[in-house]
């Protein structure tokens, strides 16, 4: 199966990009924009100078728990940048929420508490909601995983949306706020 349709199956249509936008960030943004696939996985991520942001990682099923996940992460984590990455709030209607929460959080991954992020999907129309979950190797703060985040939005997700979407997401103000007063750690009862 080809690595698209793996991670069409796997993700929301919502946080799903279109293959002409990841096929053109592969080719036209190589320099930062990358593709590690293999039998059982699909990782997808961005590496800029001072962060790496994880835009899609799949482990097929026969594979999990087998510690492929682990050592993905860990190919990262030897960089020594901090690791972005969005994930969806617990579904208790869907128990890969709740596993892929936990896994994360074995990993050593926060929840970036103080940072919102909401997106109008192109494909639904409808808002989506995302947490922000991070790695720090040198206890970054929540300020640069927020300015991080916003490199990240303007690089990567809205890269020539409205050429493959015939629309463009909303302006990066409006997705990300940083609110010290937001509460809820998702990982805090995992």
């Amino acid at each position: 199966m080809h690595w698209y349709e793996k991670l069409n199956q796997y993700f929301p249509v919502e946080e799903m990009k279109s293959k002409e936008h990841l096929e053109s960030l592969l080719k036209e943004r190589s320099d930062i924009y990358h593709k590690d696939e293999g039998p059982h996985h699909v990782l997808m991520y961005a590496e800029l100078e001072d962060f790496i942001f994880i835009d899609y990682l799949f482990v097929s099923k026969d594979a999990r728990g087998q510690g492929l996940g682990h050592k993905l992460l860990d190919q990262l984590k030897e960089k020594k940048k901090a690791i972005i990455l969005e994930v969806e709030p617990v579904d208790y209607d869907d128990t890969d929420t709740e596993k892929r929460l936990k896994f994360y959080k074995r990993e050593g991954f926060e929840h970036a508490v103080s940072i919102g992020y909401a997106r109008r999907s192109l494909a639904t129309n409808e808002i989506n909601q995302m947490e922000i979950l991070y790695w720090a190797p040198q206890h970054e703060s929540e300020d640069l995983i927020f300015e991080s985040m916003k490199k990240t939005y303007e690089l990567i997700h809205t890269y020539n949306d409205q050429k493959f979407y015939g629309a463009s997401y909303q302006p990066v103000e409006e997705v990300l706020k940083k609110d010290e007063e937001r509460d809820g750690d998702v990982l805090k009862d995992l």
